[in-house]
């Protein structure tokens, strides 16, 4: 019994101190985020977007490698933002990186913003669309 004690005290100590940490580290303020000039409450996204697109653009989430269509898309053109049409990338700039996710070298101008994520413990790199806020990829 002593032992089921300790173990979730250390759980808790440990959930205590990671989230101190990530608190410290530059870009984990929520608050700090940009205002967008589109939006929507959370309800209206839901009712705009499919439940894959939702959970990447709104939560951050990601879809499986080779699953989208968009990766092996061929056709010339503009690549929109699925959450307001926004266009962010030109079909001259996708590369095939091996990922299996669609990949860009370059945005059109003013096309996404960049915004430091450190929620898996490490410090990467989000793509946000510029008018939305929706979550691109890293």
């Amino acid at each position: 019994m002593k032992s089921r004690r300790n173990i979730l005290l250390g759980l808790g100590a440990l959930t205590g101190a990671v989230a101190g940490v990530r608190g410290l580290w530059p870009g984990s303020d929520a608050s700090a985020a940009p205002a967008y000039e589109v939006t929507h409450t959370d309800a209206k996204w839901r009712k705009l977007l499919t439940p894959d697109q939702y959970h990447i653009l709104r939560q951050a989430g990601t879809e499986a490698p080779f699953s989208s269509p968009l990766d092996r898309e061929k056709r010339a053109g503009i690549y929109n933002c699925a959450g307001c049409a926004h266009p962010l990338y030109s079909s001259a700039t996708k590369f095939d990186s091996g990922t299996g996710w669609p990949s860009f070298w370059q945005p059109l101008p003013h096309a996404v913003v960049e915004q430091s994520d450190t929620s898996l413990f490490m410090r990467r790199t989000a793509v946000l669309c510029s008018q939305c806020g929706g979550h691109l990829g890293h």
